[in-house]
């Protein structure tokens, strides 16, 4: 987190008078910085690392109602906006709106709408490779690299890299994002489900409030809790089956959100993979495992939803199941082995 915030901060040194979007402090997100993974010998250090718009311009977001791709997604549609106002106190602020001719005479490097964007939309794929350049350019000068040694892995919607110092070695992926007003909900470049994501399109993602739901249960739970261990142990056994970690995840935060959390100390260790797996059952016979931010009107306060988000339908993890009669039946002979 430290190399990512130094990343972040000679960031905004360099692109603090272009044009280009300002990257802000990165969030860790995901099981690595939630305390639970699942394999920890392959760990990603997932990082959201939200977009800002440069001065002169503004994002809008625009909701994708084609039905073709799976969630919630967008696009995001760059304009520029009037800054006359601003010219007038300062010199170097110029308004692209009203002068275009001008801005292109004084600004020899391309624009961010001609390098980032396909039309007006930004283009997940440019801003990975805009994102690796960045991160190459400043990683000579960072002190880490006298000792770490980096190696960029390829990504289409993401910056990954390897950093190995003798036997230690970790995996960063940043994903980048646009926040929805001041909300605790962004849209992101992860891929969404489907084989192919466009790379205009920026699916919504839950993962920072999840992440600061599982900041919220941690102040409550007693010092001995083990819903972080529960997690692992139930995300380890469904490793290669055709339960996601990603479901088990779900259950065990419907349970947090139900059980009284005074009743996640060590002692009740086995009721709570019971319920876990309790749980499981009761959404297999239904066919139905409700998203957990998306449509709870019961998320703790501490979590700021848009409310659109709020009151949508909450999506079901469990869907491809009330429309697979055979892999509902291969789901529930999984269920029995595990």
């Amino acid at each position: 987190s430290d190399v990512m915030d130094i990343f972040i901060s000679i960031f905004e040194h360099i692109l603090s008078n272009s044009l280009y979007p300002m990257p802000q402090r990165a969030i860790g997100v995901g099981s690595a910085f939630e305390g639970w993974s699942p394999r920890e010998e392959d760990v990603v250090y997932s990082v959201l690392v939200p977009l800002t718009p440069p001065p002169g311009h503004t994002f809008h977001l625009e909701m994708d109602t084609s039905g073709q791709l799976p969630g919630r997604n967008f696009r995001i549609r760059v304009e520029l906006v009037c800054t006359c106002t601003r010219e007038q106190e300062d010199e170097n602020v110029l308004c692209f709106l009203h002068h275009p001719e001008e801005e292109q005479r004084r600004n020899e490097e391309p624009s961010f709408l001609h390098t980032l964007c396909t039309g007006s939309y930004i283009d997940v794929e440019k801003t990975a490779r805009w994102f690796y350049q960045l991160v190459r350019a400043v990683w000579v000068i960072l002190p880490h690299s006298h000792t770490w040694q980096l190696v960029l892995l390829p990504s289409r919607r993401s910056c990954k890299f390897k950093l190995t110092r003798g036997t230690q070695s970790f995996t960063v992926e940043i994903l980048f994002g646009v926040q929805q007003g001041d909300s605790d909900i962004y849209v992101s470049s992860q891929p969404t489900e489907a084989l192919f994501t466009p790379s205009t399109v920026w699916p919504e993602t839950y993962a920072v409030a999840e992440m600061k739901f599982f900041s919220y249960v941690a102040r409550q739970v007693p010092r001995d809790s083990w819903h972080l261990k529960c997690l692992q142990l139930l995300a380890r056994a469904v490793v290669g089956i055709g339960f996601s970690t990603y479901m088990m995840k779900t259950i065990v935060m419907h349970l947090l959100n139900t059980v009284p959390l005074s009743r996640w100390g060590s002692r009740y260790i086995l009721l709570q993979l019971e319920d876990s797996i309790e749980y499981l059952r009761c959404s297999l016979l239904e066919k139905r495992l409700d998203h957990f931010i998306v449509g709870n009107q019961r998320v703790p306060q501490v979590i700021s939803l848009p409310p659109e988000v709020q009151t949508a339908k909450p999506p079901n993890l469990f869907y491809h199941l009330a429309q697979d009669p055979a892999a509902h039946t291969q789901a529930i002979s999984e269920y029995r082995n595990l």
